[in-house]
């Protein structure tokens, strides 16, 4: 059995993170020699159990794991992509960029494990005829409700909007609101008036061209959207989308609201992992978002992660990588395999196999026959990210009645949005990289920022290199920056997980080189993480001489925060970064000084 695999899996056993640093990584994994060494895999935490299967399965194949911690997993992972610096195996959320897929990952449409999925999910992730990414599991999304207190009641699940209208009147006879809807992010009401759009024409050969089109800016919503927003209008009217006042997290919605029978409907973007409400003993169902005639009553799923193979393994000599590669992706996508990725905490997640079977008192019981009946489809995310976030907050106020917010309010906004968003190309990407950072020069550029941002004398920024670490590095840099233009996107992929403060230590040059030699022992383990020191000005400290030296919050350990008075301070890094990118206009691994 492969040592390195066996370490790598008990990191991942140990680690709550959802990325996991690398077992023996490389600066680049795209350099190395063909045929040669382990097949590197960029891993998330709900991996864990596959990879134990792997290990029993196939014990000879020696994995190599990536590690990002950052603060935009997805995004790097497509910039990694973009600068053809990708692992073996390559992970995401989203399909980002069809084009980019298809000329830097293997064609899987081939392989057995394909035929095993359901021609419908095989189309959605279709590329002109290839499979370059497919989906890993599939989480279900719908309207939650009260099912024990319905029983109660003896009322049944509505199948048309007349009947949801005349069971919201009954609940409210009783008391209670009829539905929550969730609004803490803008993404959940940009979600709930989307899915209601999913009703009727947004899934049609119309709808998809409309948003292909709105998309590119051929199109408006004007013209388009009056239909829906008149339906959204009277879902508020029967008080579906109530908002809660304190804009507090879908979990304690569900457990207040619905487990406190306050309100027996929630609709939010958000997967339980219990199907008992906490707090109580109803237990919870799911149903879909009604139609108006019941017609189309639809629910939404959105893939866990997608996997595909670097298109490097498909080239002369790369011949037993990939023969692995594909060994372990049809481990995954056999029923072994999808069954390591559900259990009793993920009650919404849904294999991906076509021949799949659930207890009929299962939560998503009737959300897994809409994936068989064409009745289930994508969460609408991809390529509306720049827009989403302020389309949302206009939903948001709308449901909340805020500023006058209406429907034709709403359409208005999102045509003035994506039209400002075209329009504005050049203010989206406000810097530009004249070459692919290392890891190191990456640290040193977040340092000038925070340093410039806190009016320190130095930083010291910890960043992902050397030797394998077991613990997750939230306070410091695990992406690099690649030569291109740089948008807000971009710049989250470089900024680390932790964010909102940072912190001041005062310390004597001495001691600023002394632990900046020490590096960073996050875990404790005796296996630190590298430190990088930048200076303003790029000088030298002197070893008598007293500085401020700014630190990227938790970057340090607690007896060192101790023994320099550490000074916490609120501040976004993320913000710092990108103000300070701004200023720049253009950086290089050699050039910036900070001044």
């Amino acid at each position: 059995m492969s040592k390195k695999l066996i370490s790598c899996l008990l990191i991942l056993s140990a680690a709550a993170a959802l990325l996991l640093p690398s077992c023996s990584p490389s600066e680049n994994p795209s350099d190395s020699q063909p045929g040669r060494g382990a097949l590197t895999w960029t891993t998330w935490r709900e991996y864990s159990d596959f990879l134990e299967l792997a290990v029993r399965t196939y014990p000879d194949i020696e994995l190599e794991f990536t590690g990002y911690t950052g603060a935009n997993r997805t995004a790097y992972g497509w910039a990694q992509m973009r600068a053809g610096d990708l692992p073996d195996v390559f992970i995401t959320s989203h399909i980002l960029d069809e084009e980019l897929a298809k000329e830097s990952l293997v064609d899987l449409s081939a392989y057995d494990f394909v035929n095993d999925f359901s021609t419908a999910l095989l189309d959605q992730v279709s590329i002109d005829g290839g499979i370059y990414l497919l989906p890993v599991s599939n989480a279900m999304y719908g309207i939650y409700y009260n099912k024990t207190l319905m029983e109660e009641q003896g009322w049944e699940v509505p199948a048309t909007f007349a009947e949801l209208e005349s069971l919201c009147e009954a609940i409210q006879a009783e008391g209670m609101l009829p539905g929550i809807a969730d609004a803490r992010l803008t993404g959940g009401p940009f979600s709930a008036v989307f899915n209601l759009a999913k009703t009727s024409w947004l899934t049609t050969p119309e709808g998809v061209n409309w948003e292909r089109d709105f998309l590119s800016g051929t199109a408006t919503a004007a013209g388009m959207w009056e239909d829906t927003m008149d339906y959204v209008q009277r879902y508020i009217d029967i008080g579906m989308f109530h908002t809660d006042p304190e804009d507090r997290r879908v979990s304690t919605l569900i457990e207040e609201y619905l487990g406190g029978r306050k309100a027996m409907f929630c609709a939010a973007s958000y997967t339980v992992s219990d199907t008992v409400i906490p707090g109580s003993s109803d237990e919870l169902g799911m149903m879909p978002y009604i139609s108006e005639d019941g017609s189309k009553n639809i629910y939404m799923y959105s893939p866990s992660s997608y996997i595909g193979i670097s298109s490097r393994l498909a080239q002369p000599g790369n011949e037993k990588k990939l023969e692995e590669a594909i060994q372990l992706l049809s481990l995954l996508y056999s029923p072994e395999g999808q069954a390591t990725f559900i259990s009793e905490d993920t009650p919404c997640v849904l294999s991906v196999l076509d021949r799949v079977s659930l207890p009929e008192d299962a939560l998503i019981y009737d959300a897994h026959r809409a994936m068989s009946e064409g009745r289930a489809f994508p969460m609408t995310y991809t390529h509306w990210d720049n827009i989403l976030t302020d389309i949302g907050q206009a939903f948001k106020d709308w449901f909340q009645g805020a500023e006058g917010m209406d429907g034709p309010s709403c359409i208005a906004r999102m045509d003035e949005l994506q039209s400002g968003y075209l329009n504005n190309q050049e203010k989206v990407y406000f810097c530009e990289s004249t070459a692919d950072f290392t890891m190191e020069e990456t640290a040193r550029l977040v340092g000038k920022a925070l340093g410039s941002a806190a009016g320190a004398d130095a930083a010291m920024i910890p960043y992902l290199s050397g030797p394998a670490k077991n613990f997750r590095l939230e306070a410091g840099v695990t992406g690099k920056l690649y030569q291109g233009k740089i948008n807000t996107n971009l710049c989250t992929t470089i900024s680390p997980s932790l964010d909102g403060a940072y912190a001041v230590l005062t310390m004597t040059g001495a001691q600023a080189r002394e632990l900046a030699a020490a590096g960073f022992d996050a875990a404790g383990d005796g296996a630190p993480y590298p430190y990088v020191l930048v200076t303003r000005g790029g000088g030298e400290l002197e070893d008598g001489e007293t500085y401020q030296v700014a630190f990227l919050r938790e970057g340090y350990s607690g007896e060192i925060g101790q023994a320099y008075h550490a000074r916490v301070e609120e501040g976004s890094v993320q913000t710092f970064l990108r103000d300070w990118l701004t200023e720049q206009k253009t950086v290089s691994p050699d050039g910036n000084p900070w001044e």
